[in-house]
């Protein structure tokens, strides 16, 4: 059976929720999860971060999801993805310390997650990047390296398909569109999975 923890690590605004999950057999990765805009109701429970959860979870790799400064129980406010940044990388140096330092990283986020992710990139230098509805028409996300799974849903009325392929086309970023899917894939979570655990065999 695979291990999961719930608990709260020290964070830079104080106390952080994670929820850390081991595989059955030995993690063969470690896949760190951003979740959705704290403002807006993003939480680390969201449908959506927990698809990505399950769907590495499942190709053996250990999984950490974590919410951000000033949701459920962690301490703090919002602070534009700046300390959002820095929670994230508190939340992958305590999962990094729980498995072998040697195993490749996959940085997975959803929406306003995919912004952080972009901001950590630099430290965080994944093996993988993998984003989900990325908030391109509402932050501003770095460059992300060629081989980054971006998914997005056709009909998206939070970030619009276009504002998405208007940002990855000059990078020469595929996109794969779930057709008639909404920006938080209502009906389609079983496919998204499939379709991450297709992308994300390291």
């Amino acid at each position: 059976m695979s291990t999961a923890i719930q608990t709260l690590i020290d964070g830079p605004a104080g106390p952080l929720e994670i929820a850390f999950q081991q595989p059955a057999t030995a993690a063969t990765a470690l896949a760190l999860i951003c979740h959705p805009h704290p403002v807006h109701g993003g939480t680390m429970d969201n449908k959506v971060v927990q698809t990505l959860a399950k769907a590495f979870l499942e190709l053996g790799y250990a999984t950490m999801r974590f919410n951000f400064r000033g949701v459920g129980k962690s301490a703090g406010s919002f602070d534009e993805g700046i300390g959002e940044t820095e929670d994230a990388a508190a939340a992958l140096a305590w999962a990094r310390a729980q498995v072998s330092p040697s195993l490749p990283l996959i940085a997975a986020g959803f929406s306003f997650g995919c912004f952080v992710q972009s901001r950590l990139l630099p430290r965080s230098q994944p093996q993988q990047l993998v984003l989900v509805g990325p908030a391109v028409s509402r932050f501003q996300l770095a460059e992300v390296p060629k081989d980054t799974l971006v998914v997005h849903g056709e009909e998206d009325d939070v970030v619009p398909l276009d504002a998405v392929m208007t940002w990855a086309r000059p990078q020469g970023l595929p996109v794969n569109v779930f057709p008639g899917t909404g920006h938080f894939f209502h009906g389609r979570l079983t496919e998204l999975k499939a379709v991450v655990k297709r992308n994300c065999r390291l």
